[in-house]
């Protein structure tokens, strides 16, 4: 995959993805945008990669945000495209990935950086890390899902205060109101988001793509979560993986999930 704004690394059936434009912060851009979409396409359909990870190249930043020159100009019209078509290719994609994705925040995790790591299945971050949404500081409110996910997050009331004051907070905060899963020093921020990822591989990734599907049901109008999850539950039944599963726990030795 050659790509100009991301990188992708395929080791061990994990696939790094690097958004790579550390000279902005790697601020998200048309073309990023356009290219993760790419990428992520690419990732579901090869049966070797179980699991993603989402980083930013550099030391200062994850995502800083995206690219304000792009869209300073926006009619009412330019603005609601923009935030629908990012959604759509993105943000919403990401949620729903088919296979875990893992944020690494390393670094400034704003606006639309944040929102980015909120879409992913859960968020590991460096110490040194900051985040927050300072959209309002701009005239503008978070269009990536922003306003929507952080109370998933964090709750109504934190998430009015992050958005109202456009405030940015630690790593620690972020870990103490439950944006992210656990906090760690630069140096180890990969190597323990990967360590993290070959537990997940050791399990069954079929039930985990239904698990995925089942919990985004909870927060989604209009659906039934616990229908989803009856009827994820029902579907394992009939794979490969829930045979081997059983067989070899009864057999009392270690699964070798087929993936199917």
């Amino acid at each position: 995959m050659n790509f100009k704004n991301i990188l992708v690394n395929q080791e061990n059936g994990i696939a790094t993805v690097t958004i790579n434009r550390p000279t902005k912060l790697n601020a998200l851009n048309k073309l990023t945008i356009e290219e993760l979409h790419e990428a992520l396409v690419q990732i579901e359909m090869q049966e070797t990669i179980k699991v993603v990870i989402l980083t930013g190249s550099g030391e200062k930043a994850f995502v800083a945000g995206a690219d304000i020159s792009e869209f300073a100009h926006f009619s009412v019209n330019d603005g609601g495209r923009l935030a629908a078509k990012g959604q759509e290719m993105v943000f919403d994609f990401i949620e729903n990935f088919s296979k875990p994705v893992i944020a690494a925040v390393n670094g400034f995790a704003l606006g639309g950086g944040l929102e980015l790591a909120m879409a992913c299945h859960f968020r590991m971050a460096s110490d040194n890390a900051k985040m927050g949404l300072p959209e309002v500081s701009l005239g503008v409110i978070p269009g990536y899902g922003g306003t929507q996910r952080l109370p998933q997050l964090v709750g109504k009331g934190k998430a009015m205060e992050l958005i109202m004051t456009a405030g940015m907070i630690s790593a620690d905060e972020a870990l103490n109101c439950g944006l992210v899963n656990h906090v760690t020093t630069p140096e180890d921020l990969l190597p323990l988001t990967q360590k993290i990822a070959h537990k997940i591989m050791r399990n069954s990734l079929v039930a985990i793509r239904g698990a995925i599907k089942a919990v985004n049901a909870c927060y989604t109008d209009g659906v039934n979560g616990y229908e989803t999850e009856v009827e994820a539950f029902g579907n394992c039944f009939g794979t490969e993986d829930f045979k081997e599963g059983t067989t070899a726990f009864l057999e009392k030795r270690k699964a070798d999930f087929p993936g199917r």
